[in-house]
């Protein structure tokens, strides 16, 4: 079911980070003599993967937080998650050190995560250019 969610949103924003490229790109590389293909290749795609990076590092975030989902789906015993498995610990012990356990490994693996989306948002430009001149 992840798969599937995750599948369709990386193919939508791959789209519209194709389709955000500006339509002279695609004109200066046929002018170039570039055929369609290449002009995708070396010209549209390399642009558009600048700008579908960060959403896509994003969207993998947001699985591993929605992973916490899986409770309402009715899953066999070897299938629970990390929350579930805290459960049942709870329920077994009454304790709630299994909640904070989980919560501090969902913290371990989204806090690196969202740092290298930071990080890869800051280091790779937008392929957005300025107009010169304008602005003063």
């Amino acid at each position: 079911m992840f798969s599937l969610n995750t599948g369709a949103y990386a193919s939508e924003v791959f789209r519209a980070g194709i389709q955000s490229i500006e339509r002279g790109q695609m004109e200066a590389a046929r002018g170039l003599g570039f055929s369609y293909l290449e002009a995708m290749r070396f010209a549209i795609v390399p642009q558009a993967v600048r700008r579908v990076i960060p959403p896509l590092l994003n969207e993998f975030v947001i699985l591993i937080k929605d992973t916490a989902l899986v409770v309402v789906l009715g899953l066999l015993a070897s299938q629970y998650e990390l929350y579930v498995t805290a459960q049942n610990g709870y329920s077994a012990t009454f304790n709630a050190t299994f909640f904070i356990a989980t919560a501090i490994g969902y913290l371990v693996i989204t806090l690196p995560l969202l740092g290298a989306v930071n990080a890869v948002e800051r280091r790779l430009p937008s392929g957005l250019v300025g107009i010169a001149g304008a602005g003063g």
